[in-house]
């Protein structure tokens, strides 16, 4: 059973933290398309578009280190204005997040939050200064605490060692969380990072190591395309059994009725609701 998810990026760019490995960096000049709030009608159409597309999780996704006031205020209209014309799982992606405002994203609608721990630990200071992994992980624990539905994954190909990328997947097992998003390094010109540095093999060897120690979904996510090209279907038979479908945070992604292809192709069944 494979499960599908869309992304939407709801407020893009403009982003305050220097992660090397992120457009939405203001610090990389990397010439996104910015904007603070997209409107709630384009956000629903999108949705429903989603849904059409049989994605069971929709993805709201926010720029910046975490929730403020204002920030939270918004992505809880637009989840209470999605679910009353949708009936999609909602993820919130909203970066660091107290207890207290993840609540209100639960009032809201929102039934799992989306925080990736990135990479391990000890290489994290490598990729960015301006956060620490602690805050990042706390946040994990802080989802966990109040009941939401736990995503937490990471990028492969920053430059991190073996050990690093051991040492991350260890870091998840800790969270044990209902989806493992593994990302895949996209480099851009203006980013400080200027190649993904994992092979497919590598990649293939890794989603197996996530599926040995993991009864969680793992999802192939950003960069699958760059690794695997159209033959992503060889992720999915190493392990991974949910896909994001459409276009990423500010990268164009597959066309969705061409993945829906593919996997009908394989024999692969569509799942009608999320697991968790």
């Amino acid at each position: 059973m494979i499960y599908l998810c869309a992304i939407s990026n709801i407020s893009s760019g403009n982003c305050s933290e220097d992660c090397k490995f992120c457009t939405q960096s203001a610090h990389y000049n990397t010439n996104i398309n910015t904007y603070k709030q997209k409107s709630i009608d384009e956000i629903i159409m999108e949705a429903k578009k989603a849904k059409q597309n049989k994605a069971v999780g929709f993805c709201l996704v926010t720029a910046g280190k975490g929730l403020n006031d204002k920030k939270l205020e918004y992505v809880c209209r637009v989840a209470n204005a999605v679910k009353k014309e949708v009936d999609i799982s909602l993820i919130g992606c909203n970066g660091t997040a107290s207890i207290e405002q993840l609540k209100e994203l639960k009032k809201s609608g929102i039934e799992n939050y989306n925080h990736n721990l990135e990479t391990s630990k000890e290489f994290y200071p490598s990729i960015c200064s301006t956060h620490t992994w602690n805050e990042r992980f706390q946040t994990c624990l802080n989802v966990k605490e109040i009941g939401l539905n736990l995503c937490t994954g990471g990028i492969l190909g920053l430059g991190e060692s073996e050990k690093d990328r051991y040492s991350m997947l260890n870091s998840i097992k800790e969270l044990n969380p209902m989806s493992i998003p593994l990302n895949f390094y996209i480099p851009n010109e203006k980013l400080p990072i200027k190649s993904t540095q994992i092979t497919k093999d590598e990649s293939l060897f890794w989603i197996k190591e996530y599926r040995k120690n993991f009864d969680s979904m793992i999802m192939l996510a950003g960069g699958r395309e760059l690794i695997f090209g159209s033959n992503w279907i060889e992720a999915i038979k190493a392990g991974a059994n949910s896909i994001v479908i459409g276009d990423y945070l500010t990268t164009k992604g597959e066309k969705s009725n061409k993945d829906l292809e593919i996997l009908a192709k394989y024999g692969y069944k569509i799942a009608k609701e999320c697991n968790g």
